[in-house]
């Protein structure tokens, strides 16, 4: 895995990462997003220049420095690109790519471009009435990934679910936070609940009731809510394709109200069955004889008025007749009496009676009399009345929830219709089922010219090359074979008037209720531009691979092949100069000391040029060595500039490194003999040396008093035979930092410098770390070493 550097102010973009630089310094707002640490930590961000600007970031900050909808989305988004997965979605008037990071398993890239063009617009407004017509009707929606993570939710569904759009997303139907349960009480587990159902079978699952229990607020219990939820699974042209969308209402006021009726109505029956139930005898051929005080006392008769036949005067007058017939049919036939009719009560009211009466029989078999009761059914007769009105009134409710949700699924039918990708349905066989007019105007053809056609002979035959493709190995047959969901990043697919046109597409099984593939969904997208681009960026690396090698061929000729004409001059400059020295004028012996003086610095600067050319060209022979080691060949490589200067070096440097040390030692020699060799005139110079542990990275400072450097220049002293100053004044060739951070880099590290003119600078590289070493402090060197004594 790649190894990231520090962050730190003056590196504030992991450049490693081979697109770094490019994201550094795109127009358009770039997030590198780094994961949390740990349980209640959160995700924390560092933005290019563009991003800085558009959202007026300081720095690295939290991700709830963005608006609260941008930042909710991009956690969500980002979750997903961890695992791999490169996420588009929009949000905040932004249209976001979320990306991983090569190399890096806790790291993504967000690339924001605003949605401001005309598609973009009307897309929005679509999806703001889309959005709205749901929330005013009440219903929630949460939209479910392929995993069954939710990546959207409107606004009814944060009131339903008591939750906010930051909380809900993220979070899959099969959750612990959720408590669920079935209407009778028990638990409903993750797989049988509705999305991940839908999501599991490709099946729609419509109106599944259950109770969830939505959080509670300070010391308030979770309040639990009766849903009614619909699942649908994305099909040709849905916005969420791969996924599933979730529909819910709250039913639990209605679901109380159900719960109240039938409570009543068990009361009303037993009330009934307690107070209003009059029992009565007959004698075998069905003439009441005898007295009926229960009969009595609800109907107010006295024996002479309901003795014989008087009884049916009790009941009203419409049901006699029928009454009667019925009694005389069942007393003839020795059949169960079993009617109903009004009977008055005493103050004058007629109530509803449900009558039943059978046969009490001897041992012999003779009828010896008839029991009969009637019950007051007034309670019930209302109840059910009730109860009628309100499956009525529900009824009436459901059709009108069913239309609303037509009218929604005919929206998200014209959302499909204007996508910009384009779409095509499969069935098994592989004929096309369905074409979005993106795809038609992509591959060339009119709007249902491809419908019912074998797509692979249409539009996949041939491979980039012109070779024939054949369907056994085609990516989207196999999908139709084996039920796998495929990505493919580069391909063809062939226009109607024979061009090739570059395609990444997503091949989405489609499975029955038997989980047997009964088709396919593929979404694709043009590539033209994408492969355009990187055929540039090949050709830019071939060209810069091509002017690194004559560069290096240059260095080979510079080191080696100037060597011997240089040699060959300075040779005779010194026999002329030996020889006839002080026997010419004084105007020949200077133009001879400019001469050796010129074969000198031209042997010099062969000598930089060949230290420089051969630093990432030979293979690193790293090793574990302590700090305080190298530290102290560093002094003894600079005891003469300290002596010379009157200067001092210090350093505290724990820990060890992991590289070769020759070469560090090299590097921080070049830097603290500049430090030693700028100095400000009639001050002594001072070098500190400090070191601290970063992650998998030490950090080495080297900061000195002397004159400093502009701004303007920090850059430019790295650049090979760069000079700031006049030789005369501080010699050099101007190598000695090119090389510095080429060694550096070389390692995997980097070498920055800070400065303030006048006061000093600070050399800062990093080093990568070989474990944790003892920590020792280095003895203060100074201009005053005497014989014997160690640096």
């Amino acid at each position: 895995m790649t190894v990231s550097a520090p962050w730190t102010p003056e590196r504030p973009w992991p450049l490693e990462w081979p697109g770094a630089a490019l994201l550094a310094a795109l127009p358009d707002p770039v997030l590198w997003l780094r994961a949390p640490d740990g349980e209640g930590a959160a995700w924390t961000l560092r933005p290019n220049a563009a991003a800085t600007r558009a959202f007026g970031l300081a720095g690295e900050g939290p991700l709830s420095a963005l608006d609260p909808d941008l930042a909710a989305h991009l956690s969500g988004a980002a979750a997903r690109a961890v695992a791999g997965e490169t996420a588009q979605l929009q949000a905040g008037g932004w249209a976001l790519t979320v990306s991983p990071v090569g190399g890096e398993e806790t790291a993504v890239w967000a690339h924001l471009r605003a949605a401001s063009g005309r598609e973009e617009r009307e897309e929005a407004e679509r999806l703001h009435f889309a959005t709205g017509l749901l929330d005013r009707l009440g219903l929630g929606v949460t939209v479910h990934g392929a995993e069954g993570e939710i990546v959207a939710a409107n606004t009814s569904a944060e009131r339903i679910l008591g939750l906010t759009q930051g909380e809900l997303c993220g979070r899959t139907p099969g959750d612990p936070r959720w408590q669920v349960t079935r209407l009778s009480g028990s638990p409903l587990s993750a797989e049988d609940r509705p999305a991940l159902v839908a999501l599991r079978t490709g099946e729609p699952q419509r109106d599944v009731p259950m109770w969830v229990a939505r959080p509670g607020s300070g010391d308030e219990p979770p309040e639990t809510r009766r849903l009614s939820v619909t699942a649908l699974p994305a099909e040709p042209g849905d916005p969420w394709p791969g996924g599933v969308a979730a529909i819910f209402r709250d039913d639990t006021q209605e679901e109380r109200l159900r719960a109240e009726l039938r409570l009543s109505e068990r009361r009303y029956r037993s009330l009934v069955q307690a107070s209003t139930q009059i029992v009565w005898s007959a004698a075998s051929d069905g003439v009441i004889r005898a007295p009926q005080p229960q009969w009595e006392a609800f109907t107010g008769q006295r024996p002479s008025e309901y003795l014989g036949g008087g009884w049916l005067d009790a009941v009203h007058p419409g049901d006699r007749e029928r009454t009667l017939r019925a009694w005389s049919r069942a007393v003839r036939g020795g059949q169960t009496y079993e009617t109903e009719h009004r009977l008055r009560r005493y103050d004058g009211v007629y109530v509803p009676m449900q009558v039943r009466a059978v046969q009490v029989r001897e041992d012999s078999g003779e009828v010896a009399e008839w029991i009969g009761t009637h019950r007051d059914v007034s309670f019930q007769r209302a109840a059910e009345d009730a109860l009628e009105s309100l499956s009525a009134d529900l009824e009436r409710r459901m059709a009108l929830r069913s239309q609303e949700l037509g009218e929604v699924s005919h929206f998200l039918a014209v959302l499909l219709n204007s996508a910009g990708e384009g779409i095509f349905g499969l069935d098994a066989e592989g004929r096309n089922t369905f074409v979005n007019p993106a795809a038609s105007q992509l591959l060339g053809y009119e709007e249902g010219e491809l419908l019912g056609q074998k797509l692979h002979g249409a539009i996949h035959h041939r491979h980039a090359d012109g070779a024939p493709f054949e369907v056994t190995q085609c990516p989207i047959h196999g999908t139709l074979r084996d039920g796998q969901e495929r990505r493919v990043v580069s391909d063809v697919f062939w226009r109607k008037g024979g061009e090739a046109l570059p395609v990444s597409y997503v091949v989405t099984p489609i499975v029955g209720e038997e989980g047997a593939v009964t088709g396919a969904i593929v979404m694709f997208q043009d590539v033209t531009e994408q492969l355009r681009a990187r055929q540039d960026l090949e050709e830019a690396l071939e060209r810069l691979q091509r002017s690194n090698a004559e560069l290096e061929q240059f260095a080979r000729v510079a080191s080696h092949d100037l060597q011997e004409p240089l040699r060959t001059l300075g040779s005779y400059a010194e026999l002329l100069s030996r020889r006839y020295r002080g026997r010419l004028d004084a105007r020949a012996d200077q133009y001879l000391e400019f001469m050796l003086g010129a074969v000198r610095r031209m042997r010099s600067l062969l000598e930089d040029l060949l230290a420089f050319s051969r630093v990432g060209r030979q293979a690193l022979r790293l090793r574990t060595v302590g700090l305080h080691d190298l530290l102290q060949e560093v002094a003894a490589e600079v005891a003469g500039a300290l002596e010379r200067s009157g200067g001092e070096l210090e350093w505290d440097t724990p820990g060890q490194v992991h590289v070769q040390p020759s070469l560090v030692v090299q590097a921080m020699t070049h830097l603290v003999a500049n430090a030693l060799k700028f100095h400000r005139p009639g001050v002594a110079p001072r070098v500190e040396v400090r070191a601290r542990r970063w992650g998998k990275w030490v950090s080495i400072d080297i900061r000195d008093n002397g004159i400093g450097i502009e701004a303007e220049y920090h850059e430019r002293v790295f650049t090979i035979f760069q000079r700031l100053h006049l030789r005369e004044r501080y010699p050099g060739n101007g190598i000695g930092l090119a090389i510095s951070r080429k060694i550096v880099e070389a390692h995997g590290g980097t070498l920055t410098l800070r400065s303030v003119p006048g006061e000093g600078s600070t050399f800062t590289l990093t080093l990568p770390a070989a474990g944790t070493g003892t920590p020792v402090t280095g003895t203060p060197v100074t201009g005053e070493i005497g014989a014997g004594e160690t640096l």
